[in-house]
């Protein structure tokens, strides 16, 4: 396991609308093309200013297309929105579909998330697709994501399955002013008919104590059609983060197994196949100074040794990790990080493409890439 090959493809230009550049998804055609989708905006936290850039490649990263803007600010049921985040994947060579990330923007001043409530603003997802390997997009249409009529946040890109259907990921949150206890867990929605219409759905994981969140699922589809999720996992009673949990699905998400700890520490990307076989996870370890490693398992993602960890990104500095003692203080001390997210987008032949944001503060953060095989 190695570094081929990494770079930039996105700069922050301090100072700028775009100064800080995150959340990136990267996506690879068959055709070769490499593409991302990722946020840019004055700042990382808060909504004014967002927005979603698209950028490509079709020279493996040697070189990288000035980004366009093809999802503009749009209305929902009568709000006026920002899209947050752009998650692509190829149904062909040519043939792309997007989930995007919609937010209410009604009230500019208002912070995505209620510290008061635990609530979210409005968050929809759309849908998009594009003919042309990305250069030009449809107008995105209102995903129907009943029954779960609350905000519902992409945690990644749909999925292609073996047995011809598409997933839809997202997690579930809550109305900004609803006081009831939030109760959150990450879902998958299936269609039959190209995303068309979405009538299946899969609880992945929810705690029913509802003590313990697992955030941010990063599923994966492996050759062999297993379904492995990732978890970032939250305990709220203690108020810190356990290791890594996983579950996985060999029926098309239609049953899970049971959850397992991983022994990870830290944030974890999508897993990957490497050209033996075995399997690669990126994750920030964030038990120090934040760093992107990648750990390999020789036994499905069951085991993570930390022998022959690599190291993708190491900035140095101090820890971005605070004391916290509630939720608040989770998502006050994620706003803050000026490292993290990677994802990852396989390569034919094994190994993947994988992105991230990183940069010497907060608000100022660029998009990295590293070709690991």
């Amino acid at each position: 396991m190695r570094i081929i090959d990494r770079g930039a493809m996105f700069a922050s230009s301090p100072g700028s609308p775009t100064q800080s550049a995150a959340f990136p998804w990267p996506c690879v055609t068959p055709g070769g093309r490499w593409l991302c989708g990722f946020r840019v905006a004055p700042t990382k936290a808060g909504t004014k200013g967002q927005r979603t850039f698209l950028t490509w490649s079709d020279d493996e990263g040697r070189s990288w297309g000035e980004p366009i803007e093809p999802f503009a600010a749009m209305t929902v049921d009568g709000k006026p929105g920002l899209i947050r985040g752009a998650a692509c994947t190829a149904l062909d060579e040519a043939h792309l579909i997007a989930a995007l990330c919609w937010v209410d923007h009604s009230d500019p001043d208002a912070p995505f998330f209620n510290e008061a409530t635990e609530g979210l603003l409005d968050t929809r997802i759309l849908l998009a697709e594009s003919d042309d390997a990305g250069a030009t997009w449809s107008p995105p249409r209102v995903m129907d994501t009943s029954p779960f009529n609350m905000p519902t946040p992409i945690t990644g890109p749909i999925l292609r399955l073996p047995n011809g259907e598409l997933a839809c990921q997202f997690e579930l949150n809550k109305h900004y002013e609803d006081p009831e206890p939030w109760r959150h867990a990450s879902i998958l929605l299936f269609s039959t008919d190209s995303g068309r219409t979405w009538p299946r759905h899969a609880v992945v994981a929810q705690d029913p104590g509802n003590r313990v969140f697992y955030w941010d699922q990063r599923p994966a589809v492996l050759e062999n059609g297993r379904i492995l999720d990732v978890f970032w996992t939250f305990d709220r009673q203690s108020a810190t983060y356990r290791n890594i949990h996983a579950r996985d699905s060999v029926d098309v998400g239609r049953t899970w197994s049971e959850l397992w700890d991983t022994g990870v520490p830290g944030q974890p990307a999508a897993v990957f196949a490497l050209a033996d076989g075995t399997l690669a996870m990126p994750y920030v370890d964030r038990t120090a100074a934040p760093i992107i490693k990648v750990r390999r398992s020789t036994d499905g993602g069951r085991t993570w040794p930390a022998g022959g960890e690599l190291v993708v990104h190491d900035a140095g500095g101090r820890s971005q990790t605070e004391a916290k003692a509630t939720m608040q203080d989770a998502w006050s001390e994620m706003s803050k990080f000026s490292v993290g997210l990677p994802n990852t987008a396989p390569l034919p032949h094994g190994g993947a493409l994988v992105a991230y944001y990183a940069g010497p503060e907060t608000d100022v953060t660029s998009i990295h890439w590293a070709r690991i095989e």
